[in-house]
């Protein structure tokens, strides 16, 4: 016996194809999808066999990732070439999102990691080490920092200009002038700088800094409680005939940003360093 005039209620139609009741009232509400009928009385929505069909292209469609209002144009004049244009389209905007996607995961990838190396430092403990070639945009500002607040504005004027940027947790940081750190002026900062991820696309001027040697220690605390760990750095860097090549790098490697407890914050100073010339 053939079903082709058989009817299904709303609730049957949803669970037969996987879907929520709410989902086929909106395909109804847009027009994609209507009943076959509808009890006036009742107002209870029945399908046939024909919306199958075209429920069945929807499901597919969407599970594609195209619009609603491109499966409903497809519908209304059903062609093979615009069904292949729409994927074609479909599949070059995949490409894009995939791009897109692969940059976040290694963005994440390297938060991950640089929390980590945080969450496992040796605090307290002045070591040499090797810098990575990075790329970085600075802004030359003068000031004290009382409160993380203190570096909002700067970091809104390094990124004004900037929507390639999108992630700038622990990428901030601030630095004191060489000429501050031998005259052992700790107290203000001269410069704010971010440094730049390999995906970030930046718009505004930015240098490359090459790979060195710095002399780094890291600690719990703020920017606030940085001044006595200069002079520590300092002092080491001229017991060991050793000089100062460039500003310092200070980052707050776990910040309010991930915890509000300044007794979980972990920050480092790098002093960028070079033999004493004799």
């Amino acid at each position: 016996m053939s079903r082709e005039n058989e009817l299904f209620k709303i609730g049957e139609v949803a669970r037969m194809f996987h879907i929520s009741v709410g989902t086929l009232r909106h395909y109804e509400s847009i027009g994609l999808l209507e009943p076959e009928h509808t009890d006036s009385v009742t107002g209870y929505r029945y399908y046939g066999v024909r919306q199958f069909e075209a429920l069945n292209t929807i499901c597919y469609l969407k599970a594609l990732g195209l619009p609603l209002s491109g499966i409903s144009e497809f519908l209304r004049f059903r062609d093979i070439n615009k069904i292949r244009d729409m994927l074609e389209r479909q599949r070059k905007e995949i490409e894009i999102r995939k791009r897109e996607l692969e940059a976040i995961e290694r963005k994440i990838e390297r938060r991950l990691a640089s929390l980590d190396d945080a969450l496992s430092s040796e605090l307290e403990t002045i070591r040499l080490v090797d810098t990575p070639p990075m790329r970085m945009v600075r802004l030359e500002s003068k000031r004290r920092l009382e409160s993380y607040l203190d570096l909002e504005l700067p970091i809104r004027s390094l990124l004004e200009n900037e929507d390639g940027i999108s992630v700038t947790l622990g990428k901030i940081g601030v630095g004191i002038a060489r000429e501050n750190l031998e005259a052992g002026k700790f107290d203000s900062y001269d410069l704010v700088f971010m440094v730049l991820d390999e995906d970030d696309t930046c718009r505004g001027e930015y240098e490359d800094i090459d790979a060195g040697k710095a002399l780094s220690v890291r600690f719990h605390g703020t920017h606030r409680d940085a001044p006595r760990h200069y002079e520590r750095l300092t002092s080491r860097i001229r017991e060991n005939g050793l000089a100062m090549a460039s500003f310092s790098r200070e980052i707050t490697m776990i910040d309010y940003g991930i915890s509000e407890s300044e007794e979980e914050f972990v920050t480092e100073i790098q002093i960028p360093v070079v033999p004493q010339e004799k």
